[in-house]
This record gives structure tokens, C-alpha cells and sequence, in this order.
């Protein structure tokens, strides 16, 4: 078990304090490591940090902006000296504040670009920047871990038919954004692995499927019929997941993608 130890290593999750970033920052701390609680509500942040246990650390960062990002790397430094392992989870997915709108507005022709491109900056724009201010350190140390939390839906396109309630109506439409912005991640890995791997900074993907969070029954239903394990993930699903790509007991992996989905892309 000595290879999923991560004591004394230093683990930084963005998007913290989202739904399955607060399991990352479990995981890794039970694991052992000083874990630092990035997200764009720093109070909470700190608060979160603090529940996890004394020597960890929760940071304010807004990812889309490279100063708040080297501001948070100074931070880091100045309390643990080094970094080993960056988890890109920060991101967004589509909310639209009047359901009775949703349909139109999630529907390709009406999506709006706005909502577009601050997805494309969150989502991409984000990790490009953790990783180039965090990963610099890591390749400059000669040592270093990099998870790109991706999705499902950057391999394979949204199956809209989940979206239709018991009576067939369309409530809503995956949108193009989510897709898009996940696959970019999945192929950025790729290339962050090919550039730094002389430098033995290994970056990977986590890709997870659908948390069930409470959603409409009939959404639970529909998706879960897709997986070959019959049911949506709970948040806790990837934390082993996680744990190996950050420790040693993923020592040769790189560039690669690691699914975690019950079955949803088998077939």
C-alpha cells in the first residue's frame, strides 16, 4: 500500500469545493497528503480546509486569470516549498436559471456565445493556465503529477434522448459546450505528456460519468439504463481513481485516459 501513500506530498485541486472536488480533497488528505483547497470562494475554502485538518491550506483562485494563479503558487510555496500533484477539476456546466427556458436556450441554434466562451475559458482556458504556472515548478523540480478531470462527454457525443421526460418531452439539450470543452482537456493531456515527460512530470485523465445529485427521477432512470452497472456514480466513486494517478503506483502511466463511467462508453 506503500505505492497510494502520498505522505508528505503536496496536492493542489482546483474547483475545490464542487461536487466531486471536495471528495478529491478527501481522498488525497486520507492518503496523506498537504492538500490545498483552490476554488473562487476563498472563505469557503478556508473553511473546507480547515475541516480536512490543520496542515492544509484553502486558497481564493479565479483560473481563468493567470495573475490570481501565480498569486495562489507563491502561496503555496511560501507554506510547502514544493508541488507534486495538480488536480485541474475547476469547471463549469450548464445552468440556466428558468427551466421553463431551458429547452430553447440548451438547444444548439439558440445556444447563446456567451455562454459558450465562458466555458471555453473555464473549462480550458483554466487548466492551460494551472499547468503552465503549477507544472513549470513541477518540470523544473523534475517531479510532479497532473490530473485533467475531463468527462464522458469529451469522447463521445450526448445521447439527448436522457433528457426527455416520461412523457418523451425534450426538458432539455446536452449542449455543445460541455463536449467541446472535454474533449480539448483530453487531447491537452496528451500533449502536456509528450512535452514534459523527459522532465518526469507525468500528466493524465480522469474521465467519470454522471453523479446522480438530485436530479428528476426520470434523468436517474434514463442514464442509468446506459451504464452496464445500472446506476448513476456517487461522488466517492473516483477517489481510488484519483489516488493511483497522483501516487507512485501509477509510476509508468502517462498521456493516458483513465474512465471511470460503469460502463457508459463499453458499448
Amino acid at each position: 500500500m506503500d505505492l497510494f501513500s502520498l505522505k508528505d506530498k503536496t496536492a493542489i485541486v482546483t474547483g475545490a469545493l464542487g461536487l466531486i472536488g471536495r471528495k478529491h480533497c478527501e481522498a488525497l488528505a486520507n492518503a496523506g497528503a498537504n492538500v490545498v483547497v483552490a476554488d473562487i470562494n476563498q472563505e469557503q475554502a478556508q473553511a473546507f480546509a480547515k475541516q480536512l485538518g490543520e496542515q492544509h491550506l484553502g486558497i481564493g483562485i479565479d483560473v481563468t486569470n493567470k495573475d490570481s494563479v501565480e498569486r495562489a503558487l507563491a502561496l503555496v510555496l511560501e507554506n510547502y516549498e514544493t508541488i507534486n500533484v495538480l488536480v485541474n477539476n475547476a469547471a463549469i456546466n450548464d445552468m440556466f436559471e428558468n427551466p421553463a427556458l431551458a429547452k430553447d436556450l440548451s438547444a444548439f441554434e439558440n445556444y447563446p456565445l456567451d455562454v459558450f466562451q465562458k466555458s471555453l475559458d473555464v473549462n480550458v482556458t483554466g487548466v492551460f493556465l494551472c499547468s503552465q504556472v503549477f507544472g513549470t515548478v513541477m518540470a523544473e523540480q523534475g517531479f510532479g503529477s497532473i490530473i485533467n478531470i475531463a468527462s464522458t462527454y469529451g469522447m463521445v457525443g450526448p445521447d439527448q434522448s436522457i433528457y426527455k421526460n416520461e412523457c418523451g418531452e425534450q426538458t432539455f439539450y446536452k449542449s455543445a459546450a460541455y463536449p467541446v470543452t472535454k474533449g480539448a482537456v483530453i487531447n491537452f493531456t496528451r500533449f502536456l505528456a509528450a512535452y514534459w515527460g523527459d522532465k518526469g512530470v507525468r500528466v493524465n485523465t480522469l474521465s467519470p460519468g454522471g453523479v446522480e445529485n438530485g436530479q428528476n427521477e426520470f434523468f436517474i432512470s434514463n442514464y442509468s439504463a446506459k451504464t452496464l452497472l445500472g446506476r448513476m456514480a456517487k461522488a466517492s466513486d473516483y477517489q481510488g481513481a484519483l489516488v493511483f494517478l497522483a501516487s507512485e503506483a501509477s509510476a509508468y502511466m502517462t498521456g493516458a485516459n483513465l474512465v471511470v463511467d460503469g460502463g457508459w462508453t463499453a458499448i
